[in-house]
């Protein structure tokens, strides 16, 4: 039976029971903690990452944003080992599914605007009206505004979505031609072999990026509302 190239994105099971769980849980799986005083040196490079990375999406913030970076950086360590984990063979990537990815942004954006609207009413609602706008434009600079302000969990969601699985189907493409061409044209196989080395390379830049833009949206976000 010929399966689609899409079938790599459903959701994994074994026994009849969806194994969405397990993939999900990996990422707590792959993080290092110890009570021991005196750190190895992979705990020592997860601490300097992470801080790294906070000290990254926290400069924009002003002091009231900063108690968002506990969520900030739980939020980008948790997408980034779940993106790079399911470049693994045999394994499955939960951010290619747009409910999972909607479910994470939706909750996240919508948190920014009711802080805004909760701490700074009067700036928050300054953002739908552009300072000097002529007066017949305004009814239409306000829907366009609001739009583009509920568009904006969709597009989180979308563009983490896309990216990734564009990259495993062009992955799978490769791989698939890789295998075919094996036995007929061995030098042609060698050649996609490595063009697939190189794509997975491309990937993984792809699954850090796509995890640190997920992120940093949603501190702009956050700076726009503190």
């Amino acid at each position: 039976m010929t399966l689609s190239l899409f079938d790599q994105f459903l959701a994994p099971s074994a026994f009849g029971l969806s194994l969405m769980t397990i993939a999900l849980a990996v990422p707590a799986m792959l993080m290092t903690i110890t009570r021991r005083p005196i750190t190895n040196r992979l705990e020592a490079l997860q601490t300097n990452t992470i801080m790294l990375i906070t000290k990254q999406l926290m400069t924009p913030l002003n002091k009231h944003g900063h108690t968002w970076s506990l969520p900030l950086t739980t939020i980008i360590s948790y997408l980034l080992l779940m993106n790079l984990s399911g470049l693994l063979p045999y394994t499955f990537t939960p951010t290619t599914q747009l409910a999972l990815n909607m479910a994470l942004a939706v909750p996240l954006w919508l948190m920014t605007v009711l802080l805004g609207l909760r701490t700074q009413t009067t700036t928050s609602l300054a953002h739908m009206l552009p300072l000097g706008t002529p007066t017949p434009l305004v009814p239409a600079l306000i829907l366009i505004e609001t739009v583009s302000l509920f568009i904006r969990p969709l597009a989180l969601g979308v563009r983490l979505t896309a990216n990734l699985t564009a990259g495993h189907l062009l992955m799978t493409l490769v791989s698939s031609t890789t295998l075919a061409m094996l036995t007929m044209m061995p030098s042609v196989a060698a050649l996609t072999a490595l063009l697939l080395a190189l794509l997975t390379g491309l990937e993984i830049a792809v699954a850090v990026i796509q995890a640190y833009v997920f992120t940093l949206l949603l501190s702009l976000y956050l700076q726009e509302n503190t």
